[in-house]
C-alpha cells in the first residue's frame, strides 16, 4: 500500500521508496525507547469492489428472482433486514445473506411485469477485515425491456421539533388518490438514514404523490393510527439534467489539495421535505391503574374525556371519599382518600362507570370493576412507624440522660413544603408553593408579603395575589422589582393538608436581581405579520426557558441571562398556545414549526435584535445542530484509524482525506 509522509527537514512529501527503508529503520530503532507505539502495520483502506452479478447488473428481461452479487474480497452485510431496501416493496422479506465473496439476494414475492427492481444496500455492505464501506450501493434490474433510473430524494423530520426521523418508510404512488395510502402498498420505496434523509431510485417518468410511513406492522399501508405519518399534497414529476459539482480533495484535514469540476446526472426534485407526525389517539381506553402509595390511586387513560368516570366502592363507602386531581386533558386521574380509615385499607375494590370506545370507535358508557392494591401494605407502613417511633424515643433517652431539653411525646410530623424559588430570582418569576398532599382551603390573611429597597433598612408590606393552581399548589404573584429584596412569610398551621399534617412556619428570602444582570432579545419575523406565532427560547437541550405569544410578527424576551439561546417559532393556528399534531383522516397538516439556524448570545446590559425570515431556509436546514439529538451515524472510515496511528508515530499522514477525518 502507498501511504506517503512528509520529510520536515526538506520540506517535500516522501512516498514508501527510496526513502521508504530509511524511515522505516529509524522507526525500528527508536521503537523501543518509544513507549505507547502502536504495534501491527497500516490498516487496508480499500473497500470492496463488485465484480460481477447474476442476474446482470441493471439486466432487462429478467425472470430470475434469485440474485447474486460478486465481490472481489470477503464480505460482510449489517443487519440487512433494517439496512437493505427492496423496491417494489416485498410483502414476504427477502433472504439476504453474505457468503465469502457473494451476497445472495433471494426474493420471495413474484416478480411484476415491467418493473425495475432496485435493492438498495446503502452502506451495509463492508469488506471483511478491516471493515471499509462500499458506500451507498444499489443493484438494480428489470423485468421488461429497459431499465427505470430516475430519483427523488429529501428529508423527514419529525414536525413538532425537526429532528431528523431515522428508518422511516418514503414511497411513491402513480395514483394521486387521497385514500391510496390507506388501500394500496407503496409503489417504490426508501428509507431514511439518521440525518433522516432518502433517495427513491428505480423511477419511471410520470405524477407521483409521496407519503412517510413508520410502518409498524410491515404492509407498507397506513393501517394503524398510531403509526407516525406524513403526506404532501404536491404532485412530483421526477426528472433528471446533467450538471457539474465541485469534488474536494485534502491533503489534510486543514490544507486542500485540489478542487475538480466533476460531471454527473442531477435527479430532481432532491429537496422534498416531510413533516412526520402521530395523529391525536382519540379511542378511549383505560391503559392501567396503580396505587404507589396507600393515600392514593391513579387511572391513565388513552385519552381525556369531559366525562370524569363515576366510581362505586365494593368493600367501602365511595361517597364524598376522594379529592381528584386531573390533568390537563383529564388523561390522568388521581384520586386521594380522604378517610384515613381507607388509606389503611390495603385492598379496595371498585366498580366504575367510563367511558370507552368500542370496536365501531363509538364511545359508549361501560361498566369494569377495579382491584386496587398498596404497593405499601398497612402492616409494614405500621412497622416503619414503630421503628421511627423506636429511634425517636432514644434520642430522647439520651438527651434526658444528659440533663437537656427532651419530650415526653413525639411531634407530630410536619406537611413539608417546596418553595421555588428559594433566594435569587428574575422579576418575571413568580413563586410556587408545593404540597406533597392535597391541601384544604388557604387563609391568606395569615401569609405576608415584605419588601426592603437596595439601600433602605426598612421593611414594607407588599401586594401580592395567591392562585391555586391544583389541589396540592399555589403561586404567590406580586410586582417583583429590580433589586429589592422580598420576605414571604406565613403563620404556623397556615397550610394544612387533608390527612391533618399542618405546616411550620414560612419564611423565604428573595432577592430580585438588577436589570443590570440581564439582556434583551428582539426578532422581527419576515412574513409573519397578522399570524399567530408562539416564540419558545431555548437552551442547548432543546428545553423552552421562555415562551411568548405575539400575532404582530414582533417577539420579544426581558430578563435573559448571560448565555447562549436558541429560537423555536410556532404557527399557532387555532390560537390555543399549544403546538398541534396533523391529522391524516381529517386532511389536517400539523402546525408549521421553524428553527432560528443560529445560536443567539445574550449579554447583561445587551439588547440584541435580529430579522428574520423563517422560510427561507429550507426546514431541514433550521434546526442548529446542537440541538440534533438524532446524530448522524458514524461512518467507518480507516483513514481515520490510519491517521490517528501516523500521529502517535510522530510523523504526518497527507493521504486524500476527502473530510472524512
Amino acid at each position: 500500500m502507498n501511504i506517503p509522509f512528509v520529510n520536515r527537514a526538506f520540506g517535500s512529501p516522501l512516498r514508501m521508496g527510496a526513502w521508504g527503508s530509511i524511515i522505516l529503520s529509524l522507526l525500528l530503532l527508536t521503537s523501543c525507547a518509544r513507549m505507547g507505539n502502536p504495534d501491527g502495520g497500516w490498516f487496508d483502506e480499500t473497500p470492496p469492489r463488485v465484480v460481477g452479478a447474476s442476474p446482470a447488473e441493471r439486466g432487462v428481461n429478467v425472470k430470475d428472482k434469485h440474485v447474486y452479487i460478486y465481490f472481489n474480497e470477503f464480505v460482510t452485510i449489517d443487519n440487512p433486514t433494517a439496512n437493505v431496501v427492496v423496491s417494489p416493496p416485498q410483502l414476504e422479506a427477502p433472504e439476504i445473506k453474505g457468503q465469502g465473496k457473494r451476497i445472495s439476494v433471494e426474493l420471495m414475492d413474484s416478480l411484476k411485469p415491467n418493473t425495475t427492481y432496485t435493492i438498495d444496500f446503502s452502506s451495509a455492505i463492508s469488506d471483511n477485515n478491516e471493515g471499509n464501506p462500499l458506500g451507498n450501493y444499489t443493484y438494480s434490474f428489470s423485468t421488461g425491456d429497459h431499465i427505470d433510473t430516475l430519483e427523488v430524494s429529501g428529508y423527514v423530520l419529525q414536525a413538532e421539533n425537526l429532528e431528523p426521523v431515522k428508518g422511516m418508510l418514503v414511497g411513491l404512488y402513480d395514483n394521486t388518490s387521497d385514500t391510496i395510502f390507506k388501500k394500496k402498498p407503496m409503489l417504490r420505496v426508501s428509507k431514511t438514514n439518521s440525518r433522516g434523509h432518502f433517495v427513491i431510485k428505480g423511477v419511471a417518468p410520470g405524477q407521483y404523490r409521496i407519503y412517510a410511513l413508520q410502518d409498524a406492522d410491515g404492509d407498507y399501508v397506513f393501517g394503524q393510527k398510531s403509526e407516525m405519518v406524513a403526506f404532501s399534497h404536491e404532485t412530483i414529476q421526477p426528472s433528471s439534467r446533467p450538471d457539474v459539482r465541485q469534488d474536494t480533495t485534502w491533503l489534510d484535514s486543514l490544507h486542500i489539495k485540489s478542487i475538480d469540476r466533476v460531471p454527473y446526472t442531477h435527479f430532481l426534485p432532491d429537496d422534498i421535505c416531510l413533516r412526520a407526525f402521530t395523529a391525536p389517539l382519540t379511542d378511549r381506553y383505560l391503559v392501567k391503574s396503580e396505587r404507589k402509595e396507600a393515600n392514593h390511586f391513579t387511572l391513565f387513560y388513552s385519552y381525556g374525556d369531559s366525562l370524569l368516570p363515576r366510581l362505586r366502592g365494593l368493600n367501602f363507602n365511595a361517597d364524598n371519599a376522594f379529592v381528584i386531581d386531573r390533568s390537563a386533558k383529564n388523561d390522568t386521574l388521581t384520586y386521594w382518600l380522604r378517610d384515613t380509615a381507607l388509606v389503611n385499607q390495603d385492598t379496595l375494590e371498585v366498580e366504575i362507570h367510563h367511558n370507552i370506545t368500542d370496536t365501531l370507535g363509538i364511545l359508549r358508557m361501560q361498566t369494569d370493576t377495579l382491584t386496587l392494591l398498596s404497593k405499601q401494605p398497612y402492616a409494614k407502613r405500621l412497622k416503619d412507624e414503630q421503628k421511627k417511633y423506636e429511634s425517636w424515643l432514644k434520642g430522647e433517652e439520651k438527651k434526658k440522660k444528659k440533663g437537656d431539653p427532651y419530650d415526653s411525646i413525639m411531634p407530630r410530623e410536619a406537611l413539608k413544603l417546596s418553595v421555588s424559588p428559594n433566594g435569587d430570582m428574575d422579576p418575571d418569576q413568580n413563586v410556587t408553593i408545593v404540597s406533597p398532599e392535597p391541601l384544604n382551603a388557604v387563609d391568606t390573611a395569615h401569609i405576608h408579603l415584605y419588601s426592603k429597597p437596595a439601600g433602605d433598612s426598612l421593611w414594607y408590606r407588599e401586594p401580592y395575589e395567591m392562585m391555586q393552581i391544583n389541589d396540592e399548589s399555589y403561586m404567590v404573584r406580586a410586582v417583583w422589582k429590580p433589586n429589592v429584596e422580598y420576605s414571604l412569610e406565613a403563620d404556623s398551621t397556615t397550610f394544612s393538608s387533608i390527612y391533618g399534617l399542618v405546616s411550620d412556619p414560612l419564611k423565604i428570602g428573595l432577592k430580585v436581581r438588577s436589570t443590570d444582570s440581564y439582556g434583551t432579545l428582539l426578532f422581527t419575523l419576515n412574513g409573519m405579520g397578522g399570524k399567530n406565532i408562539i416564540a419558545q427560547l431555548l437552551d442547548g437541550s432543546d428545553k423552552v426557558l421562555k415562551q411568548v405569544y405575539s400575532s404582530t410578527g414582533q417577539v420579544e424576551f426581558y430578563y435573559l441571562k448571560e448565555g447562549k439561546y436558541y429560537l423555536r417559532l410556532i404557527e399557532d393556528d387555532n390560537n390555543n398556545h399549544q403546538w398541534d399534531t396533523g391529522d391524516y383522516d381529517a386532511d389536517r397538516q400539523p402546525e408549521a414549526v421553524y428553527y432560528y439556524p443560529e445560536v443567539i448570545e445574550c449579554k447583561a446590559k445587551w439588547d440584541v435584535t435580529r430579522t428574520w425570515t423563517p422560510i427561507s431556509t429550507p426546514l431541514y436546514q433550521q434546526k442548529p445542530s446542537a440541538l440534533v439529538k438524532q446524530k448522524a451515524d458514524k461512518e467507518k472510515t480507516i483513514k481515520r484509524r490510519n491517521y490517528d496511528r501516523a500521529k502517535k508515530m510522530g510523523i504526518e499522514y497527507i493521504e486524500n482525506l476527502k473530510g472524512n477525518l
